[in-house]
């Protein structure tokens, strides 16, 4: 069973310094720092496709893998995103991808920002 809207919300909330937008047609996009981490689709009936970064190892392992891709357009500029859609990840794995994309992206930002965010 994939995760809910609910679910998602609360789990990516839950995690430091994080913001919430809906943008892009409806997308439910969570930011870390200003810096998105995680992009969700949530259309009534399908499964939601979940997108997320990953790190290089995590990229060749999931890219091939059976519910994920390269995700659309941030893959195709050379980003490292996956997406998890139709039957992916199962929930347990997908927080735990989740998770590391926060990590990663708050990796990502300067000193000074981490510091105004309280990373």
């Amino acid at each position: 069973m994939p995760l809910t809207l609910r679910e998602f919300s609360t789990f990516c909330g839950s995690l430091p310094a994080t913001s919430h937008v809906v943008q892009w047609g409806g997308a439910e996009v969570w930011k870390v720092g200003g810096k998105v981490f995680a992009i969700a689709w949530f259309e009534r009936g399908q499964h939601p496709g979940i997108t997320f970064k990953v790190s290089d190892i995590a990229w060749e392992v999931l890219r091939e893998a059976p519910g994920c891709r390269p995700a659309p357009y941030l893959a195709s500029r050379g980003m490292k995103w996956i997406q998890s859609y139709e039957r992916g990840l199962g929930k347990a794995e997908l927080k735990q991808y989740l998770k590391a994309s926060h990590a990663l992206v708050a990796a990502g930002l300067s000193k000074k920002k981490r510091a105004e965010w309280g990373l």
